[in-house]
């Protein structure tokens, strides 16, 4: 039904017409599902009145962070001037929404790294109090302070880079197969896939960025690195005659 028919002396008459439904889409998003239908283009110009032309294009792209190059050659190719409505600027509160989203998100990861960086902080601070009499005897065969540090930098780094690189590979091999981390679907009670309502498409594949990824793992090593400072601090100043005191 389109409330634009033909013309009657007591006013315009909504146009009707029956179709045969061929097949039903979903995606996920109310906002296409219940506003949008496909359908053959002569069919629709008759349908609307439309002299073998439209009323808009839409042009899409594989690679939309490029749509600021890309609207000098449409226009070009248009022609003529153009009215443009961008769908960044159509469902800009959408994607305000998940810029603010991946923002707090990536705010949320730094606070979950800091936690696990004070556990090796913590973890370090006992080995130091556990392995005092033995840096004690290396201090007293001539071992100096920075060799001291040295041994427990490395002793972090270990712990570290092995975590470290467990996680990402683990991230990586579930985003590849379209999965999300199986400890969210047993406390939800749900299937280990991600649901098509939840990505608004069942084509869609998450998409691995590099640049975001390796700040990522950066900004943890970085963190790890600052938290084995202090306890490898703590044993190059370790005191000989105080650690063999009670030995």
């Amino acid at each position: 039904m389109a409330p634009r028919g033909a013309g009657h002396p007591d006013g315009t008459t909504p146009r009707i017409k029956p179709y045969k439904v061929a097949a039903v889409f979903e995606i996920g998003m109310s906002e296409y599902d219940s506003t949008f239908v496909f359908m053959p283009l002569v069919e629709a110009q008759a349908y609307f009145n439309r002299n073998s032309d439209v009323t808009s294009i839409e042009v899409y792209t594989t690679n939309p962070d490029r749509i600021d190059a890309f609207r000098k050659s449409v226009t070009e190719a248009a022609g003529r001037p153009v009215f443009w409505w961008i769908g960044g600027q159509r469902n800009s509160t959408f994607f305000n929404a998940l810029q603010v989203e991946r923002n707090v998100m990536f705010l949320i990861l730094t606070l979950i790294i800091l936690v696990a960086a004070l556990n090796i902080v913590s973890g370090l601070i006992m080995l130091v109090k556990d392995k005092g009499s033995d840096i004690a005897i290396l201090r007293t065969m001539g071992a100096s302070q920075g060799s001291i540090m040295r041994i427990f930098l490395i002793t972090g780094a270990a712990i570290r880079r092995g975590r470290h690189h467990r996680r990402v590979l683990r991230g990586y091999a579930d985003l590849r197969q379209h999965r999300i981390d199986p400890a969210i679907p047993v406390v939800a009670d749900q299937h280990r896939t991600v649901s098509p309502s939840f990505i608004f498409s069942q084509n869609s594949r998450p998409e691995i960025d590099v640049g975001e990824t390796s700040a990522v793992v950066i900004m943890a090593l970085t963190l790890s690195f600052l938290a084995t400072l202090y306890p490898s601090w703590r044993a190059a100043r370790l005191d000989p005659v105080e650690a063999l005191r009670y030995e």
